[in-house]
This record gives C-alpha cells, sequence and structure tokens, in this order.
C-alpha cells in the first residue's frame, strides 16, 4: 500500500506541474516541436501511472480524455496511412494496409513492390510462405498480382494462436508490432532492410526509392 500511495503521489505531481506550465504556457498547433514534445512526455507519464490514475478524475474528465485522445488516434493514424501516397509507379492504386499489421513498401526501376506483415497473434487468411512481397508494374498491368484478385487488397490478418501462413519476416516479433516498431528507428531499419535482402534474393535489383512503412 504504500508504494501505492508514493507512486500515486509521484503521477500526480507529474501531471500537476506539467498542467500548470500548460496553463502558463500555452501552444498552438504551429509549435510543432514543442507540441510533440509535451504531449509524449504526458502521454508518457500517464500511461506509466497505469491503473493509479494521475488525478482524481471525475467521470466526465475520464470520458473527455477518452474522447480526445480517440479524436487524436484517428487524425494521427489517417495520417501515417497516407505517407505510401504519390509513389511511383503512379499508375498503380495505393496498397491497402491490413488491420493488426502492416505494409513495407519500396519502388525499384518502377516497379512497386509492398511485403505486408501481421503483428503477434494474427495470420494471413492465404498461405504465402514463399510469397515474400507483391508486385505492381506495366508488366502487371499496373495492377496488383495479389492473391486477392482484382483489387488493391495484398493480405488480411486474422487473429490466429499460432503463425503457419507465412515466412518467418512476415511477422513482427511478440511484443513488438507496427506501430512499435515504426516508432523506433533501429527497428524500423532493421524491418526495411530485411525486406531488401528477400527481394535481392528473389532477383530484384536496382536503385531503391520511396521507402515507407505503414501500419493499420
Amino acid at each position: 500500500m504504500e508504494l501505492q500511495a508514493t507512486l500515486t503521489f509521484l503521477c500526480s505531481l507529474t501531471v500537476f506541474s506539467s498542467s500548470g506550465a500548460h496553463e502558463t504556457e500555452p501552444l498552438s498547433c504551429d509549435s510543432n516541436t514543442q507540441l510533440f514534445e509535451r504531449l509524449s512526455a504526458d502521454l508518457k507519464v500517464a500511461g506509466e501511472c497505469g491503473e493509479l490514475p494521475p488525478l482524481p478524475w471525475s467521470t466526465q474528465q475520464t470520458a473527455a480524455l477518452l474522447m480526445h485522445t480517440r479524436n487524436l488516434a484517428k487524425l494521427l493514424h489517417q495520417h501515417q496511412l497516407r505517407e505510401c501516397q504519390n509513389a511511383e509507379p503512379k499508375q498503380c492504386l495505393e496498397a491497402d494496409v491490413p488491420s493488426n499489421g502492416g505494409l513495407a513498401c519500396v519502388t525499384v526501376d518502377n516497379k512497386r513492390y509492398c511485403k505486408p506483415l501481421c503483428n503477434s497473434g494474427f495470420d494471413f487468411g492465404f498461405l504465402r510462405r514463399s510469397r515474400l512481397f507483391d508486385e505492381c508494374s506495366e508488366q502487371t498491368g499496373f495492377r496488383w498480382n495479389s492473391q486477392y484478385v482484382g483489387g488493391n487488397k495484398l493480405a488480411v490478418c486474422n487473429e490466429a494462436t499460432i503463425q503457419v501462413s507465412g515466412a518467418s519476416s512476415a511477422y513482427f516479433p511478440k511484443d513488438q508490432d507496427c506501430l512499435t516498431t515504426k516508432s523506433n528507428s533501429q527497428l524500423m531499419n532493421a524491418t526495411m532492410e530485411a525486406f531488401s535482402t528477400e527481394l535481392r534474393t528473389q532477383g530484384v535489383v536496382g536503385d531503391r526509392r520511396q521507402y515507407c512503412l505503414v501500419c493499420g
């Protein structure tokens, strides 16, 4: 109980101090760097408090925070989904990002390649162990050579207790989902480098550009 009381006090003190700073130094949407750093720090503190509420929030205050975080999460999700837009060849439809997973993409010599990945606890709807990525290019009629014929859906990640449908590299490790990977430059680079290696082993060589990783 003493430890719980101490954690509650520390969380309350941190958030209270942070809230006070916000009131004296309001930020606008133009203060991009400061806004990100402040928001990230506050959310990190609140999240680390776990089940211990940083302040004795009322039912209405809790609901308001849930509403604000939901709206922000929706906007941020839509923004990161657009990071693969306008890639070449422009005749190709933008590939759908699988929910509960992600999509790593790159352009090589005017051919677009995308590799679906599933989060831990999810598996592909179709067997694709030897199918490491999908292609859209002039050779494919600027359509994705997907197992889902006729559209831009490359894969579906369904809830599963075991992952057997794809290659081992087609899954994010446990406790390292797509967003966790994307938020860490080292993890992100390792994922994209693994994708590059797979392209080379499959005979895809040339200038690589317009890399992106988007999360469902």
